[in-house]
C-alpha cells in the first residue's frame, strides 16, 4: 500500500473520538518493539495498554493462534464448546482459588457490565459503590462506574443509576491531607458515613473496586486498608468485586493484584492480557454465586473465542512457570530503585510508585501541584528518542510503563537513561 496514502487514511475514515497519541503507522511488532511502515524501530512500553504481556508476536503464542485458526476459528461458545475456552478454564482455575467458575467475554469493558448484572441479578438490589479515580471501561454501564476523569462521562448522562462513589486511598494526594505512616484510614470512614447518612446498605449490590488504580494513576492502596474494606464487605455482608482487567495475569508480580494483599474477593475482573493480546476477557466468581445466575440470564456472541483462548492458554502456561513471576518482581524493583534515584536528581518526580512492572511516576511543579506541561515535555522526548509511553491521571502528569513482562533489564536501562536525559533537557529550556 502506498505510504502517504496510509498516514492520510485514519482521519479520512474513521473517527476522532477515541484520542490517537500518535500518527505513526505500524506494519509489524516483534518483543518490545514497534516497526512503523518508514522503516522506524520504537521500543514499545505501552503494548496495547498493557494488554501484550510476553510483548509483539511471542512465537509459543503465534503458534497456538495458528493452529487453532486451521482447527476452529468461531462457532459461538452459546452453541458449542470449544477444547481451548474449556482448557483455559481449567488451567485458570489453578490461580483463582475459590473463584472457581467463569463466563468468558470479549473485552474490560463487557466483563465489567457482566459483573455489575451478576451483582444486581444474585442480590435483587441495585446500589453500586465505586471509588473516586478509577476506570472501568467506556460503555454505558462501564462509564457509570467510572470518575477518572469527567471527560470520560460527558454529554452521556443519564448514567446507570444508583452509583455511588468513595475516595480510594490515594496516599500521595490525601484528600484528607493523612501521612501515610500515621493515617487512620479517613477515606474508608468516609465510605462508612455514608452508609449512615444516604447509601442504606440493604440496598447495595456490590462494591467495585481496583486493586491497582489504573487509568487514574497507577495509585496502590497501603495493604491495612485493603484489609479493612474486605472486612467491611464481609461484615456488612457486600459482594466485593476487583477490576484486574489490567492489573491480572502477572504485571504485579503475582498472578492477581489481589494477592499482594491477602483477602479475596467475591468476584473478580480480568481482560487485557488475559487473552495474549487477543481480545478476551474473563469474569471468575464463587461456585455459590456463579450457580445464581440462571442460565440464558446472559451471554455473548465472540465470547470465549476459541483463537484467543488458544493464546491465553500458551501465555498462562509460561507467566505460570516456575519462577517468571518471581523475575517480574525482581525486575520491578530494580526499576523502582533507579526511578527512585532519578527523583533523588529531579524533585519534579514527585512520587514513584507500582508493583512488579506496573509502574509510574508523578510530575509535579515546585509547590506540589501537577505539571502536565513537563509531563508532555518528557513524552515528546521520549518519543524523539523512538521510545513509547503512556500518561494517566485526571491531569495528565502522571508517566506510566507498562512494558512486556519478559522484558531485559537492559531495555529498561534504556528506558531509564532517556528519562534521565529528558528530565536534565526540560530543565535547560
Amino acid at each position: 500500500m502506498d505510504p502517504q496514502w496510509l498516514k492520510s487514511a485514519y482521519t479520512e475514515y474513521f473517527t476522532p473520538a477515541p484520542k490517537k497519541v500518535t500518527n505513526l503507522v505500524v506494519e509489524r511488532g516483534e518483543g518490545i518493539h514497534l516497526y512503523t511502515i518508514d522503516g522506524d524501530k520504537y521500543l514499545d512500553f505501552v503494548q496495547g495498554v498493557a494488554a501484550n504481556a510476553l510483548g509483539h508476536c511471542h512465537s509459543a503464542l503465534t503458534a497456538a493462534a495458528v493452529r487453532q485458526l486451521h482447527q476452529l476459528g468461531h462457532a459461538s461458545f452459546n452453541l458449542v464448546s470449544y477444547p481451548s475456552a474449556l482448557a483455559l478454564a481449567a488451567e485458570l482455575r489453578k490461580w483463582t482459588g475459590r473463584l472457581d467458575k467463569f463466563f468468558f467475554t470479549n473485552t474490560g469493558a463487557e466483563v465489567v457490565e457482566s459483573g455489575l448484572k451478576l451483582a444486581r441479578y444474585i442480590t435483587g438490589k441495585s446500589s453500586i459503590i465505586a471509588f473516586r479515580g478509577s476506570f472501568h471501561g467506556r460503555t454505558m454501564g462501564a462509564a457509570s462506574v467510572t470518575s477518572s476523569s469527567a471527560k470520560f462521562r460527558k454529554h452521556y448522562a443519564p448514567f446507570v443509576p444508583q452509583v455511588y462513589f468513595a475516595p480510594y486511598p490515594y496516599c500521595f494526594r490525601c484528600l484528607f491531607h493523612q501521612k501515610v505512616e500515621t493515617c487512620a484510614l479517613d477515606c474508608l470512614a468516609y465510605l462508612l458515613d455514608d452508609f449512615e447518612h444516604f447509601i442504606p446498605t440493604e440496598d447495595v449490590s456490590v462494591v467495585l473496586f481496583e486493586p491497582v488504580m489504573g487509568e487514574g494513576g497507577y495509585v496502590v492502596p497501603p495493604k491495612k486498608y485493603m484489609e479493612a474494606l474486605a472486612n467491611l464487605c464481609r461484615d456488612k455482608q457486600l459482594l466485593l468485586m476487583f477490576d484486574e482487567v489490567q492489573t491480572g495475569l502477572g504485571r504485579t508480580g503475582r498472578m492477581f493484584a489481589f494477592q499482594h494483599f491477602g483477602i479475596e474477593p467475591d468476584i473478580l475482573l480480568l481482560g487485557k492480557a488475559v487473552g495474549g493480546g487477543y481480545p478476551l476477557a474473563v469474569l471468575a466468581a464463587k461456585r455459590e454465586i456463579m450457580d445464581q445466575w440462571h442460565s440464558g440470564s446472559h451471554g455473548s456472541t465472540f465470547g470465549g473465542h476459541p483463537v484467543a483462548c488458544a493464546a491465553g492458554l500458551a501465555q498462562l502456561e509460561i507467566v505460570g512457570a516456575s519462577g517468571f513471576l518471581d523475575s517480574v518482581t525482581a525486575k520491578g524493583v530494580f526499576f523502582r530503585e533507579r526511578l527512585i534515584r532519578l527523583r533523588q536528581r529531579y524533585p519534579e518526580i514527585g512520587d514513584v510508585r507500582g508493583l512488579g512492572l506496573m509502574n509510574a511516576i508523578e510530575v509535579v511543579k515546585p509547590d506540589g501541584r501537577p505539571d502536565p506541561e513537563k509531563t508532555a515535555a518528557i513524552v515528546t522526548h521520549l518519543f524523539s528518542n523512538k521510545i513509547l509511553v503512556y500518561t494517566c491521571g485526571v491531569r495528565g502528569n502522571i508517566i506510566r510503563f507498562m512494558p512486556p513482562l519478559n522484558v531485559e533489564e537492559t531495555v529498561l536501562d534504556q528506558l531509564l537513561d532517556a528519562l534521565d536525559q529528558g528530565f536534565a533537557a526540560t530543565r535547560k529550556s
